[in-house]
């Protein structure tokens, strides 16, 4: 299980990592759709090879074709709004955000898939990216639509280990050559 293998890559110093991988994912009480497609547009966003590279073929075995896709999307379209919502929040300049963003963003109406597992899923993205707008905006439709915390807690944790376990294993591969 890929799972297992990126468990047994996280060095000893870096041991609650490990431990968080197995719980936040192993142990995880989200639905499957939820839980993987969570881990799927995560791994896309720590930008870590080596994470990706694990856990995509075990995320893409339980997921639907249409989830497997809204995924990447959710990781594609987090990308870009991240950047843009980010940087429109952070100018001192008031007066951005009420120009028309122009961008378009048409999966996140259509995402192909439960509105509220995309909603989770770019949660998810957002932490690992930083954007507070955008958590605060996706947390707002989740809760709206009746999402506890706890799920929501869930969704941003996985963020959380992945991004450290990314950053982990990708320093390490450097440092090895």
């Amino acid at each position: 299980m890929a799972l297992d293998e990126l468990k047994s890559a996280i060095p000893d110093y870096a041991k609650d990592l490990k431990l968080n991988l197995g719980s936040v994912i192993g142990n995880s009480d989200l639905p499957q759709q939820q839980l993987w497609g969570t881990v799927l547009s995560c791994a896309i966003a720590t930008r870590s090879p080596i994470v990706l590279r694990e856990l995509e073929p075990v995320a893409k075995a339980n997921l639907s074709p249409e989830a497997y896709t809204a995924a990447k999307a959710a990781a594609a379209i987090m990308a870009m709004n991240n950047v843009y919502y980010r940087t429109r929040h952070l100018l001192s300049d008031p007066e951005y955000g009420n120009l028309r963003a122009g961008l378009r963003m048409n999966v996140i109406g259509n995402p192909g898939v439960d509105k509220v597992d995309f909603e989770l899923w770019s949660l998810a993205v957002s932490a690992i990216n930083g954007c507070g707008l955008c958590l605060d905006s996706h947390e707002q439709v989740l809760r709206k639509a009746g999402v506890s915390r706890e799920t929501i807690q869930e969704a941003f944790k996985i963020a959380a280990v992945l991004q450290a376990a990314g950053a982990t294993l990708d320093a390490e591969q450097v440092l090895a050559q």
